[in-house]
């Protein structure tokens, strides 16, 4: 959608003019910082853009808070990640220190692939993880998740074809 086609009868203009104040309130009680409250707020209200169903939006306040709710889940997983990569970093020998353009690269990537991860079911992850990043064998997966070598690369195509859809943006 277009900022061109938002009008003043847009629903998701209507929608933001009656809860954006509410949704901000509830969020920076949860949060407890103004800034990612609004951050979260935009954030919210772009998914409903994006999703291209505002009209159709019966119960709003549940709709936006279940939004908001996976939005502070997400942020709140992601800090999580990067504070354990800033002391997995800190832990490291002088001699294996990284430049900042590689550490800023290894979060990124970091983030990435914690992106592609999410939504998988948990044997589809655990499965993408033992084989890409410790290196097991399709045999040692199946064995680890009590399921068959084919279930393991099914799960794995699985897996490949989230990287796939989140390399494309």
């Amino acid at each position: 959608m277009s900022v061109k086609a938002l009008t003043p009868a847009d629903p998701v203009d209507a929608l933001y003019q009656d809860h954006q104040g509410w949704l901000h309130g509830w969020l920076r009680r949860r949060l407890g910082n103004d800034a990612d409250a609004a951050d979260l707020v935009q954030d919210t209200f772009l998914s409903v853009i994006c999703s291209g169903k505002a009209g159709e939006i019966i119960e709003p306040r549940p709709y936006l808070t279940t939004i908001a709710r996976c939005l502070v889940a997400h942020r709140h997983r992601r800090r999580q990640l990067e504070e354990a990569y800033l002391a997995a970093l800190a832990a490291l020998p002088e001699e294996m220190e990284m430049s900042p353009e590689t550490r800023a690269l290894a979060l990124e990537t970091l983030l990435r692939l914690d992106q592609m991860l999410d939504g998988l079911p948990t044997k589809v992850r655990e499965a993408f993880m033992l084989v890409h990043l410790q290196g097991a064998s399709y045999q040692d997966v199946a064995q680890a998740l009590g399921v068959s070598t084919s279930s393991v690369k099914q799960y794995l195509m699985r897996a490949n074809q989230q990287a796939f859809l989140v390399l494309l943006g």
